[in-house]
């Protein structure tokens, strides 16, 4: 219960300050001239002013409210580390145990830090402000954090806690702990397809000095070199970029002696490799209706640099045309088919038929280069079929079929049982449907010994479109040369774009069009495994998380040739599948997280806002065991620690429930007041 004095003028506030001054004036001027009856006047005049101030007797029922301590988790995977889940676990409950021990005191847990696939670092404090959100500042006791230290949302001082009340850290973890780890200093982000990059790492230990390491170095899983490294150093290596999209870099040092985790000992950079220019030859026979669409279509490429030839005038046409008058550019066969070769991704003959423009060793090159990983990309119409056929050169030994005629029977094209599963014809628009949503072919060339089962066919079942490996190249052999009616528009069109786009990229070893691929896609808080395969069943995929845990995946049949399969991405970091014979990585999150990055346990990053709030950064274990330091309830002071305990601040914070109002000058007591007032002033004016 407390009582008080309240005011509630009848006058503005003016008014009163006004008639104050009228007061003390005639109070002094009386006083001055020793007037007799001074004071009496003086007590009459300030009862009027008294009353029109209208003063009232209060009283107010309280309820006294409880502090407010808030107990904030650590769950942050750093904490399975040792033997610090235990710690953990043995501390809160100490801790809670006694905080409800103190009368008037509401304790508050909260977890905080869990993994979740996607928040970088340990965020307690975070936690802490959602925790006492709906808590006035005046009822915050306090805050322990039961943590091995490494917290990354530290505020910088004590205005960013929100509260003013001391922070108490107990941390978990050993001072002697023992760590190694890869801090990478320099990384590039992007690269050129076929050019090195330069990446720059150091070996950090910590517990141990002079310690040496063998530090290896993989891409993509495959170890490129091995080294010995000296802690502290500093080591720069240069890395090929393969191929185009990541290339993900893994350099992992030898663990350490009673080393407290593995996890750090590998660090990632994930490098994408980008094309500078993809060099295509494109080799087209007499002019035909066809050969705008693959120009179209090359030219529309951003990254394609084409060189394009047309044979307008072959060597035996003699027409009696003057020199002078002919603006011709020489064909330069030796330059392109012998010296630079091997400069070209992708071939592309294009209606092409032997007219002497290209010497039969020159097809010879041409077979030699695919077989050495290049690739060749045959548009065939009649002339495939001819006596000046292609097929009949050293081009035959990595050609998948030997023609035997021409076919002008209209068709559909249709995706055959391997087309419908591979990634080059799969899912293509207008496909699903019978007949297909494309327009009709007129013309097929017929051919016989295939050494490649088709992915498209034409009239009767015949092949349309092959694609074959010869050694390390690839060969595409497209029989008609009606593509062009796709891109024309004629009876609807077709998807001709995504047809050769894919045919040539598959042809220039693009990985996701690659037949046999496992594959891992980051989706959200989950992790797609993706199996693209051409056979009927697959192997269960073993997926590795960044802390070493494996999980074993059934995959489920998708869409044709696509096998998939999900699970949480729980961690940050690298994560690996294999299915026995191929391998997949991607990273999770942002390169190298700081929950990994430094994992020994700390009072330094807490001990200066713990102290600046009156609080304290202690461990709780220092060998004999979990022990939590006794509470004691603090009602007024700066320092909330001491040998032995910590303390939280006791509020005296309340609220009403109920008040009572008495007015001193209402009614009959404030009447009687008043007239006493001027009956006292007229008795001392009457004598």
């Amino acid at each position: 219960m407390q009582y008080g004095i309240a005011f509630t003028p009848l006058v503005p506030t003016i008014v009163l300050w006004i008639g104050l001054a009228a007061i003390v004036a005639i109070s002094a001027l009386l006083l001055l001239g020793r007037a007799r009856g001074a004071a009496v006047r003086v007590a009459a005049l300030a009862l009027i002013l008294l009353a029109l101030a209208n003063p009232s007797f209060t009283r107010e029922e309280r309820e006294p409210l409880s502090s407010v301590a808030a107990v904030v988790i650590d769950k942050s995977p750093s904490q399975n580390f040792g033997e610090r889940t235990k710690e953990t676990e043995e501390a809160q409950r100490q801790l809670v145990d006694r905080l409800k021990q103190v009368k008037g005191l509401e304790v508050r847990v909260v977890e905080a830090g869990q993994a979740d696939g996607e928040t970088d670092g340990t965020k307690l404090f975070g936690a802490l402000s959602s925790a006492l959100s709906d808590v006035p500042t005046d009822r915050v006791a306090g805050a322990f954090l039961i943590t091995d230290g490494r917290v990354h949302d530290i505020p910088a001082n004590l205005a960013g806690l929100g509260f003013n009340a001391p922070v108490h850290a107990l941390i978990t973890g050993r001072k002697d702990e023992r760590d190694r780890r890869i801090a990478i200093t320099a990384a590039p982000r992007f690269g050129i397809v076929g050019q090195s990059q330069k990446i720059t790492f150091r070996l950090d230990d910590q517990g141990v000095t002079g310690e040496r390491a063998r530090v290896a170095i993989r891409r993509d899983g495959d170890t490129l070199s091995e080294r010995t490294v000296l802690s502290g150093q500093t080591v720069s290596v240069d890395i090929d970029i393969k191929h185009a999209g990541p290339n993900i870099v893994e350099i992992e040092a030898s663990p350490l002696d009673n080393e407290l985790t593995l996890v750090n000992n590998r660090a990632v950079v994930a490098i994408d490799g980008v094309r500078d220019k993809l060099r295509v030859l494109l080799v087209s026979g007499e002019p035909h209706s066809g050969e705008r669409t693959w120009r179209n279509l090359l030219k529309s490429d951003a990254s394609i640099d084409l060189v394009h030839f047309t044979i307008l005038r072959p060597p035996e046409k003699q027409d009696g045309t003057p020199i002078n008058e002919l603006s011709l550019i020489a064909f330069p066969t030796r330059e392109l088919f012998q010296q630079k070769i091997h400069e070209f991704q992708l071939i592309i003959f294009d209606r092409y038929a032997r007219q002497g423009v290209l010497p039969i060793a020159y097809f010879d090159n041409i077979a030699r280069y695919v077989r050495a990983g290049g690739a060749v990309l045959v548009s065939a119409g009649p002339d495939y079929a001819s006596n000046t056929s292609i097929w009949r050169t050293p081009l035959d030994s990595v050609l998948p079929a030997e023609p035997v005629g021409v076919s002008e029977k209209p068709f559909y094209a249709h995706l055959s049982d391997i087309g419908k599963r591979h990634p080059v014809t799969r899912g293509l628009e207008g496909s699903n449907s019978e007949p297909p949503k494309w327009s009709r072919f007129f013309r097929t060339v017929e051919t016989r010994n295939t050494t490649t089962p088709p992915v498209m066919t034409g009239a009767d079942g015949q092949p349309l479109l092959l694609l074959s490996r010869s050694g390390e190249g690839r060969v595409a052999l497209l029989l008609s040369d009606h593509i062009w009616l796709w891109a024309r528009g004629y009876e609807g069109g077709g998807p001709h774009l995504d047809l050769l786009r894919r045919t040539s990229h598959w042809l220039m070893k693009q990985p996701d069009l690659d037949e046999e691929a496992l594959k891992l896609q980051s989706q959200g808080k989950d992790l797609v495994v993706v199996r693209q395969t051409m056979g009927d069943a697959v192997q269960p995929v073993t997926v590795t998380s960044p802390s070493g845990k494996t999980r074993e995946l059934k995959l489920s049949a998708g869409e044709p040739g696509l096998w998939r399969s999900t699970t949480p991405a729980d961690e940050l970091g690298l994560w690996q599948a294999t299915d026995g014979t191929l391998k997949a990585l991607i990273n999770v999150g942002p390169i190298n997280p700081k929950e990994f990055s430094e994992v020994t346990s700390t009072t330094e990053m807490l001990k200066p806002l713990a102290l600046a709030s009156g609080g304290d950064a202690r461990r709780i274990n220092e060998g004999s065991g979990v022990e939590v330091p006794r509470i004691v309830p603090v009602r007024s002071s700066t320092v909330f620690r001491g040998d032995g305990w910590m303390g939280v601040h006791m509020r005296d914070a309340s609220v009403v429930r109920g008040v009572g109002v008495l007015p001193m000058f209402a009614g009959l007591i404030g009447l009687l007041l008043l007239l006493g007032a001027f009956a006292a002033t007229w008795l001392r004016e009457s004598r």
